[in-house]
């Protein structure tokens, strides 16, 4: 078994990449591991399709936050031989929360990495870009469309960022006008937000759908229509804790396999933190699934679960 390492020099605090190697030398034997650095967008995929080439059973360590991740799950899906895992160093891993509240420290176990158990994990499908987490559409992506745009901003560290992005999206108006399709429900008209689930947190702590899995065949959607400003601020830490059930009259949800979603202007779709512009997206299952592996003992974190094709919705 090959492990590689694909390390994101600029996620985390300074010399992170370095103290990781660190770590990596002392839980594996000299020579039986390989790492290498990214230098831009687009070279974790790269890195990692190179690694997958030879067809031979290997273990790819995706070490940074979402934006690494992703990019390695791109590569590694539906390759049985490969399987995938992050070495947290970013700021976000939001994934990685699914294995509850000290999920995230874990990983840092490489030791338990290097011999835990792994398993299919469905994906979703938004446009061909695949993610593992959360897709999302509406007031929420567009905000953290202008996240990345603050942050690059000298002396803007990413909480004043975030903080700067909302006030300028709400500035502009919760919702935006999509036409939205997903199992027996019809929307057309003003809406604040479309969230799809396989995972189980985003944007940094949001915690939308609480019984969702990565293992279940079934995509967790969330619909909120048209809402008033004083509305989305009553209701926006509902959703962050997951108690939309709580919220009829707000929110429509459906448990399927596909949502589909049209607006007569460009609108922004976040993929585990990944940007897509469009008018049209498909956000399905997809047919493809990724082997994830995880330290020793985690275990998913989930309330009950809904069965495939079950429901509840409210009108807006």
């Amino acid at each position: 078994m090959r492990h590689v390492f694909i390390i994101n020099p600029v996620a985390g605090p300074k010399d992170s990449a370095k103290q990781l190697l660190d770590r990596v030398e002392a839980a594996f034997p000299a020579g039986d591991f390989e790492a290498y650095t990214t230098q831009g967008a687009g070279d974790a995929r790269r890195l990692a399709e190179e690694a997958l080439a030879p067809g031979d059973p290997v273990r790819l360590y995706a070490c940074g936050g979402d934006g690494t991740l992703n990019e390695v799950v791109n590569a590694a899906a539906g390759k049985p031989w490969g399987a995938v895992t992050n070495v947290p160093m970013g700021t976000g891993n939001d994934f990685l929360r699914i294995f509850g509240r000290e999920g995230k420290s874990r990983f840092d176990d490489l030791a338990a990495l290097k011999e835990g158990p792994q398993a299919a994990f469905d994906l979703i499908d938004c446009n061909g870009l695949l993610g593992l987490d959360v897709v999302c559409v509406g007031v929420d992506a567009r905000v953290a469309v202008d996240v990345h745009r603050f942050k690059r901003i000298p002396f803007i560290g990413k909480k004043l960022a975030y903080i700067l992005s909302l006030v300028v999206t709400v500035l502009k108006g919760i919702t935006r006008s999509l036409e939205v399709e997903m199992g027996p429900i019809r929307h057309r008209g003003r809406t604040a937000l479309v969230c799809v689930c396989n995972g189980q947190y985003y944007g940094g702590g949001f915690h939308p759908v609480p019984e969702a899995r990565p293992d279940d065949g079934i995509l967790d959607m969330l619909l909120v229509g048209d809402v008033s400003l004083l509305q989305f601020a009553r209701f926006v830490g509902k959703y962050a804790a997951g108690r939309y059930r709580e919220c009829p009259g707000l929110v429509q949800d459906w448990h399927g396999d596909r949502v589909f979603i049209t607006a007569p202007e460009e609108v922004a779709a976040v993929v585990d933190g990944e940007v897509l512009w469009g008018r049209e997206f498909v956000i399905r299952l997809s047919e493809e699934k990724l082997n994830f592996f995880y330290p020793q003992g985690a275990e998913i974190q989930a309330q009950a679960l809904i069965p495939a094709g079950a429901g509840s919705s409210a009108s807006l």
